[in-house]
């Protein structure tokens, strides 16, 4: 299982958690990976992935979102910082989707 995706997001700040950064990933790609992984996903329906923001790559999951209706990227703060991104800015995000014990 090595499918990307990239797409264009912007950064929005968790409501009931403060400090939680996140992007939702696009309604239609977050309905491939749920395709791609059917039978794949972890706790809570997470989906583990690579994900690259400019130079900066990390290892996280993404998690289903009933309130956005599609996956949602937590954005840690050494990411951001790293790539001096702020809230409601727009970026480039790249995912990789990888095995669960890799």
């Amino acid at each position: 299982m090595s499918a990307s995706y990239t797409f264009t997001a912007e950064l929005w700040l968790w409501s009931a958690q403060d400090s939680w950064h996140f992007v939702t990933v696009p309604a239609a790609i977050s309905d491939e990976i749920a395709d791609a992984t059917s039978g794949l996903k972890r706790g809570f329906g997470s989906v583990p992935v690579e994900a690259h923001v400019g130079a900066t790559r990390w290892r996280t999951s993404i998690f289903p979102s009933k309130t956005e209706s599609a996956y949602v990227l937590p954005v840690k703060q050494q990411v951001r910082s790293a790539e001096g991104l702020t809230l409601d800015q727009h970026f480039e995000v790249t995912l990789v989707l990888r095995q669960a014990s890799s």
